[in-house]
């Protein structure tokens, strides 16, 4: 189906933080499959795991035991707030289990009226009927039928209009501590906390969408932990967590998710052995403090650097957000004209709402990587800079 407004690139083979064409012209990959290839391209360990259980087991159905899911389960339980997980095959279905974790545990509770579910404008929670009605972007709506009841969408970081909008109606709050579509906007500490705080007075679950935030994005493995006390009841999580292979997660406290009982939810691949071997290999790198620690330092230098040519072309470079290394650079010129000057350079970045463009690199850029990175965007600025001059 003609959905995808494809740039004319094809892609043979891709080794850490590059992709080379069939010809052999190599980019430079500051978009990562849009956050996914977090640990690069072709990485060993992962590669070798899909290899190890490829000649095991690919598949069996949810009826049975698949140790893969507990080992994994097991880690993600570890490192975060949560006491139980479901695997999904991507985090749109990673949404939609959250969404109905959410409802079923009110239902559960004795309160099956509170279906609402909160989002927020410039959001983005996946393509699914539900997943679009959470989130804030009407054209992923267009043509699709009426908007679904229970859903509810506020302006982004109005704490104000949030508390004036929960009820005994609402289920629960769904937010992106990070968004990523939305224009790499990051919500501020005290912003999460209120979140956690109202969540806490009336009732209604947080559910995080870090999808594209989390698995060590910010320099931390999910971008709430660099907040305390502001740990959510609900997570989606998917895209680096199989560093390429398809899967997801959701993942809630054992309170949140008390309602989801035998055959409330279900999935035919979710969890399947093969995903989970990549998940078990992917997370062991990822939650690695020696990769939290640099993700920090390149995405300091990107700050510094990126701030610098936000002052030399003021002119093209509005502003410099984000966190970490999802970063975010708003512009006076058409971002997707620049997303072209920047592939000129063999440079491959991501686009964005609110005019941006957003650099997701692999965790695994190195600094001399990132300093190539903003060399190529200060080529592009100045070919953005002389096309706008021209159009003048």
């Amino acid at each position: 189906m003609g959905v995808y407004n494809r740039a004319p690139l094809a892609f043979e083979r891709g080794e850490g933080s590059r992709l080379f064409t069939a010809d052999g012209e190599a980019y430079l990959d500051c978009l990562a499959g849009i956050a996914v290839n977090a640990l690069g391209h072709s990485h060993p360990k992962l590669v070798q795991a899909l290899k190890d259980q490829a000649d095991k087991l690919w598949h069996v159905s949810n009826i049975f035991t698949i140790p893969g899911q507990e080992k994994l389960a097991a880690r993600l339980c570890e490192l975060t707030f949560a006491d139980v997980v479901f695997f999904t095959n991507s985090g749109a279905e990673a949404i939609e289990c959250a969404i109905k974790t959410a409802r079923k545990h009110h239902w559960a509770n004795g309160a099956p009226e509170r279906v609402d579910i909160i989002g927020f404008e410039g959001s983005f929670h996946g393509r699914t009927i539900a997943a679009v009605n959470a989130s804030g972007n009407a054209a992923y709506l267009e043509g699709f039928g009426p908007r679904l009841p229970g859903f509810i969408q506020l302006p982004y970081d109005d704490l104000d209009a949030l508390r004036a909008a929960v009820g005994p109606t609402t289920a629960a709050i769904i937010i992106e501590p990070v968004q990523g579509e939305g224009g790499a906007r990051a919500l501020s500490e005290a912003s999460l906390r209120a979140l956690r705080q109202l969540c806490d007075e009336t009732g209604v679950l947080l559910i995080y969408d870090e999808i594209q935030c989390g698995l060590g994005r910010t320099g931390k493995l999910f971008a709430h932990d660099w907040v305390e006390g502001a740990q959510p009841d609900i997570m989606a999580i998917a895209k680096a967590l199989g560093g390429g292979f398809p899967v997801g997660a959701c993942l809630a406290t054992a309170e949140a998710g008390a309602g989801m009982s035998v055959g409330s939810h279900g999935s035919t691949y979710g969890g399947n052995p093969l995903a989970m071997a990549v998940g078990l290999a992917a997370i062991e790198e990822l939650a690695r403090p020696e990769l939290m620690a640099h993700v920090r330092e390149v995405a300091g230098y990107f700050t510094q650097q990126l701030s610098g040519l936000q002052q030399r072309y003021p002119d093209v470079v509005v502003d410099i957000r984000g966190k970490g290394l999802l970063i975010g650079i708003k512009l006076a010129t058409p971002n997707r004209e620049f997303m072209q000057h920047a592939r000129d350079e063999r440079l491959l970045v991501a686009g964005g709402g609110d005019n941006c463009v957003r650099l997701l690199p692999p965790l695994v850029l190195t600094q001399d990587e990132a300093r190539e990175a903003v060399e190529k965007l200060e080529r592009a600025r100045e070919t953005a800079r002389q096309k706008a001059k021209a159009a003048a």
